[in-house]
């Protein structure tokens, strides 16, 4: 039997391919039909501190449209930040994620695009960024039991490829698992809810290969605007 990483890969391939072959036009059909739906979540209109993905330029539902209106909203929200630990602990991978404040539309805007043609913060404005944990910057050295900030009330997460029991895979390095690790030790987790293109959501009868360290999520929207909730 295949290892789960080979069936995470294979799996994350065959996507890959079938995400290669669609229209700009069906991508930004289907964004519009979820940032809809998300918009009108009780759970989102709830939320005071979000945490939002910002979309490469092709292969999955654009946040452009949720990051506008949270923040037109008075929402806080927090942004993926990606980086290489100076000196990991026992447990912890080499790299982690932690999610960094935006402070306006004009910052938000102002974002360079990283290798993967994703908005990114630049180095030299990290200091300045409060930290969804606590403190301002990278926890990268820091002793997280003393953050004491109230973390997240709601994470909206991406993903190559999602089921219909809430499964969800990613890209492959972990960052969103691991950071949910964190926040689920601080006994403190937001409401997950996954955004999928219609083609990213696999049959009824497929499974996302899933481990002990992955977890689920508890909404799921898909590109022609159905929410799926979790059974709680």
């Amino acid at each position: 039997m295949a290892s789960m990483a080979a069936l995470k890969r294979d799996l994350r391939k065959k996507i890959k391919g079938i995400l290669a072959d669609l229209p700009e036009a069906a991508t930004a059909t289907q964004t519009s039909n979820a940032t809809k739906t998300l918009l009108s979540m009780p759970e989102y209109k709830a939320a005071r501190r979000i945490s939002v993905y910002l979309s490469m330029p092709s292969g999955e539902i654009s946040t452009s449209g949720i990051v506008h209106d949270a923040l037109a909203t008075g929402k806080r929200v927090f942004i993926p930040y990606t980086y290489i630990l100076r000196a990991p602990k026992e447990g912890q991978p080499k790299s982690i994620m932690d999610m960094l404040e935006l402070h306006s539309v004009k910052d938000y805007e102002s974002l360079k695009l990283d290798k993967w043609g994703i908005p990114t913060p630049s180095d030299d404005t990290l200091s300045s960024r409060a930290n969804a944990f606590g403190g301002k910057g990278p926890t990268d050295g820091k002793d997280e039991a003393m953050l004491q900030e109230a973390g997240l009330d709601l994470i909206i997460m991406p993903g190559m490829a999602f089921d219909s029991s809430f499964g969800r895979l990613g890209h492959g390095k972990g960052f969103y698992d691991y950071f949910l690790h964190r926040c689920h030790k601080r006994s403190k987790m937001p409401f997950r809810v996954g955004l999928s293109l219609t083609e990213q959501l696999l049959p009824s009868n497929e499974a996302v290969p899933m481990d002990a360290s992955d977890f689920r999520l508890d909404a799921l929207i898909t590109g022609d605007g159905e929410l799926r909730r979790a059974k709680t």
